[in-house]
């Protein structure tokens, strides 16, 4: 710090060094913030401001103030800042924000009033102006800026969002469920507020639907006891039975599907774990029924042995009687099985062989999980696994056919055709990296997002399947090797590089921008704030066939509500007091956070800790900036405004989107996002 101060007043003493000297301050405090150094940085960034009257200085401790929790410090810097520029906007809407986070709701007032011109950000600036006015009772001129906002496009969740808390403080449980659901129907991950939904509904009396919408948060927080209460106390008041209510898909007739042909080589086979939980392993089923397309045979998995014999579309079972593996056939017939049965089948030159099995667990850890009927080509395989008491379904496919039911899974088929086959590289060498991943279990990969989400046929189209074709054996590799093909929904607009997230140093795993025009070299700390609350032009902000929320997205999460997923995932650490990023990357990415409560504090030093424990559920990534709202010197809840879905790791989904609209090749676009890989077709490989 003392030679920090040396320099600064070098260039104050001699006017000719004054801009060179400023930019070597500047660069040491933006290094100290990309370190880790976020309170060595604020306090640099503070003197320069001081001394040289800098914009950016100004503009950068304000935010790293109000990121250490420091919101009434932000007001200090950014007065002082308004006295040298007092009509510049960026500097009236940072002063602003600082006053509504510290509770000073007259003065946020009095300036978000000022900047409603801006076409650009005007919906946020009426979002903050009604919630500064909500806070001091202005409720009329509260609403009438809250429906403003929602007649926007930038942030729809939100703006509905508040119109719910209004109606809901105004007791109006009808009109405030209306937009609580608009609010979900944008974020289907936005769990807050679907908590929210289900209480106003239950207060109009509609039970069936509160008790769906409590069961969706349940699904993804299993945690949460009052959501637990919640459901228990609504059951005996259901006038529909919960298969009715959730009225799970079910098949009674099999899929045509056309047998899959390489003209080269062999294609790997691939061992798929079906029903699985969010970790990966196998869920307990003590009975699956299953319903084969085609004549089939069943045998000992290890022996070979033929077991039985059964006719086209019959329905059989496999099933744990007095904890020992059965096959029960169509007629009841009980046969006895030891580890593992493979159910075979032979189909046509026109028809390949699928299986129908009844009741799958899809989703697992989300708010859409399902249990629902499910079909398949391969062989199936049932494996009992005797110390967990419960039979695995394993599907035994060949690679391309694996890929037939990612690709519909994972990326929406009404993309680009150049993004649906770059997907299908990635699908392909992703489960050939991971081969064996879950050998305890039996096989090599989960269906579940936990390894990639694989639906079977009942996610096959014409679509996905062309691009699968059109690109079959082809995998993506480094030094001879598939690569880690990890990938994300949304980058958010910069992709971070496997060792931020918390994983490893990979050679191709690095940052790669998803912006077409922004400036990333001179990036400055208080831009995160712009990204993320008013984005530049980015592939990823790409709107077709997927939600806005995934490049963009708001959570509102209440003090209590992160003080209880705190005290019961890591310790009870008081009332929280600040939520302090404490490294975050130059893709944006957080990679450690310091949760500050009154009785002591806890760190979140993962990607996946960060998403985990910060919301009901979990966070869409860990790219995102926190606004805390005081009211009387206390947090009363903490705004997120985020961008990207997933880890940000690799290929960006969403991104991919956008560059095959703007026309680029599945080659172009692979190389991106994994620089230094090569392309090369396995069926070739010896």
């Amino acid at each position: 710090m003392r030679k920090f101060i040396l320099l600064l007043l070098f260039c104050i003493a001699i006017p000719s060094f004054a801009q060179e000297a400023l930019d070597v301050l500047m660069t040491q405090a933006n290094e100290k913030y990309f370190t880790g150094r976020s309170e060595e940085s604020y306090l640099e960034y503070k003197e320069i401001s001081k001394a040289h009257k800098n914009k950016d200085a100004y503009l950068n401790a304000a935010f790293i103030a109000m990121e250490l929790g420091k919101p009434r410090e932000a007001v200090d810097v950014m007065n002082a800042a308004r006295k040298f520029f007092p009509k510049d906007n960026l500097i009236i809407e940072f002063l602003a924000d600082a006053y509504l986070a510290d509770g000073q709701f007259l003065m946020a007032e009095k300036l978000y009033s000022l900047l409603l011109d801006n076409k650009d950000k005007k919906d946020l600036f009426y979002i903050n102006l009604g919630k500064s006015q909500l806070n001091m009772g202005e409720e009329e001129l509260a609403l009438l800026n809250f429906t403003i906002a929602s007649k926007g496009k930038a942030l729809t969740t939100y703006s509905n969002y508040m119109l719910g808390v209004y109606y809901e403080g105004k007791t109006q449980p009808k009109q405030a469920a209306e937009f609580f659901k608009k609010a979900v129907d944008y974020d289907a991950q936005f769990l807050e507020a679907r908590v929210r939904y289900a209480k106003n509904l239950e207060d109009i009396g509609d039970v069936n639907e509160a008790w769906k919408q409590y069961r969706m948060v349940y699904m993804a927080e299993k945690n949460n006891e009052n959501v637990k209460k919640a459901m228990d106390a609504l059951q005996p008041q259901l006038t529909k039975s919960e298969k009715e209510l959730l009225q799970p898909k079910e098949l009674h007739a099999h899929t045509k599907v056309k047998p899959l042909v390489s003209t080269v080589g062999i294609l790997p086979v691939i061992r798929v774990g079906i029903g699985a939980k969010s970790d990966g392993s196998p869920a307990e089923r003590e009975e699956l029924a299953f319903t084969p397309s085609h004549s089939f045979k069943i045998y000992e998995t290890k022996t070979k042995k033929l077991l039985a014999s059964g006719a086209a579309k019959q329905t059989w079972n496999a099933r744990i009687i007095a904890g020992k593996p059965y096959i029960v056939t169509s007629e009841n017939k009980k046969i006895l099985f030891s580890e593992s049965i493979t159910i075979k089948q032979t189909g046509t030159k026109t028809q390949a062989p699928t299986v129908i099995l009844k009741s799958v667990l899809s989703g697992a850890g989300m708010t859409w999980a399902s249990i629902d009927d499910k079909e398949y080509r391969g062989e199936m395989e049932v494996a009992f696994n005797k110390q967990r008491k419960t039979l695995i379904p394993i599907n035994v496919v060949n690679v391309e056919e694996y890929v037939f039911g990612v690709l519909a899974s994972e990326m929406p088929v009404a993309f680009p055709t150049e993004a649906l086959k770059a997907q299908a590289i990635l699908a392909r060498t992703y489960v050939l990296q991971k081969k064996g991943r879950h050998k305890k279990w039996g096989y090599d990969v989960c269906d579940t997002q936990h390894c990639q989400v694989y639906g079977g046929v009942v996610m096959e189209t014409s679509t996905g399947n062309a691009a699968v074709e059109g690109t079959m054996g082809i995998v993506l590799t480094y030094k001879g090797k598939p690569i880690e093909a990890v990938f994300s929904s949304n980058c958010g607009g910069f992709t971070q590089s496997s060792k931020n997230a918390g994983w490893y140093a990979q050679d191709y795993l690095v940052p790669r921008s998803d912006y077409k025009n922004f400036d990333f070299d001179n990036l400055q700390p208080y831009q995160f704030k712009t990204l993320l609350q008013h984005p530049q032009d980015a592939y990823g902000n790409y709107s077709k066939n997927v939600s806005p929320a995934a490049f963009r997205w708001v959570r509102v999460v209440s003090e209590e509500d992160i003080r209880e997923i705190i005290k019961k995932q890591r310790k009870d650490i008081g009332r929280i007091t600040a939520i302090i990023p404490s490294f975050r990357a130059k893709s944006g990415y957080l990679s450690s956070v310091k949760v500050v409560g009154e009785n002591g504090s806890v760190e979140l030093n993962s990607d996946s800790s960060i998403k985990r424990n910060l919301s009901l559920g979990m966070l869409r990534s860990s790219y995102f900036i926190v606004q805390p709202i005081y009211v009387k010197n206390e947090v009363k809840e903490f705004v997120f405004f985020g961008g990207g879905w997933g880890h940000g790791v690799g290929f960006c989904q969403t991104g991919s989107a956008g560059r095959a609209e703007a026309g680029q090749k599945y080659p172009q676009i692979v190389a991106h996002y994994y620089p230094g890989t090569k392309l090369e077709d396995i069926r070739l490989k010896k």
